[in-house]
């Protein structure tokens, strides 16, 4: 069996790009505030989350790991088909266009039997598959499906809240509590990502992505040995 663990980033696009009624329904709830303050809190919060979006936002780095040759490609925004490498964390780097990026994924998907995600079901799936049509690329596969149906895809935060019965933690809380390098003991988190990209720092993007798949490797490796019953 072929198995990949992978993980996307995102950034949104300039707000002032989106029309002015994509604006306005965006910020519709943010208008409803009472006061001056709580308005511009509820805009610069809508703001942020315009990242998240496949509508407002392109995918800017996948990383893919795969499990049985414990190697990983991370595929990041940025035109000319740099590559470059890591030999001592076994992860080849390549810059590619949006659309380059997501059509090498869906290569890579449409040979793999299942693949592992940490919130892979509600967001990077969904988001790589409608960032595709927009980009009119058709995804080789469907890795939502049954919720319950983890033959072809295990989402690990699905699995470690047994489908929503215990609380959700974000993956760096999950990789402390079980002694995991967490991706963001190195000062970068998700929310860095749309900073870096505007600095033009995508390569710090890519390597924070490369790790993100690792450390979603090692989850999926305890979750295997103690929890797969």
């Amino acid at each position: 069996m072929r198995r990949i663990v992978f993980d996307i980033e995102t950034c949104s696009f300039p707000f002032e790009s989106l029309t002015e009624s994509q604006q306005e329904y965006l910020l519709r709830s943010a208008e409803k505030e009472k006061t001056e303050e709580d308005k511009v809190e509820k805009r610069e919060e809508a703001i942020r989350y315009t990242s998240l979006y496949p509508f407002t936002a392109s995918v800017v780095a996948i990383g893919i790991f795969d499990v049985e040759k414990e190697k990983s490609f991370v595929y990041y925004n940025e035109e000319g088909s740099e590559e470059w490498s890591s030999e001592e964390k076994k992860i080849q780097y390549k810059g590619l266009s949006e659309a380059e990026m997501i059509k090498s994924f869906w290569r890579v998907a449409d040979v793999a039997d299942q693949v592992i995600t940490f919130n892979g079901r509600s967001f990077d799936v969904p988001f790589l598959m409608l960032r595709s049509a927009l980009l009119k690329i058709k995804p080789s596969k469907n890795f939502i499906g049954n919720r319950y149906d983890s033959s072809k895809h295990i989402d690990l935060l699905e699995q470690l809240t047994y489908f929503g019965l215990t609380r959700k933690f974000n993956l760096d809380f999950y990789c402390r509590a079980f002694g995991i390098e967490s991706p963001k003991s190195k000062g970068i988190s998700g929310m860095d990502v749309k900073n870096l990209y505007e600095a033009g720092r995508v390569k710090d993007i890519a390597v924070y992505c490369g790790d993100d798949i690792y450390a979603t490797y090692q989850l999926y490796k305890i979750w295997n040995e103690y929890l797969n019953v």
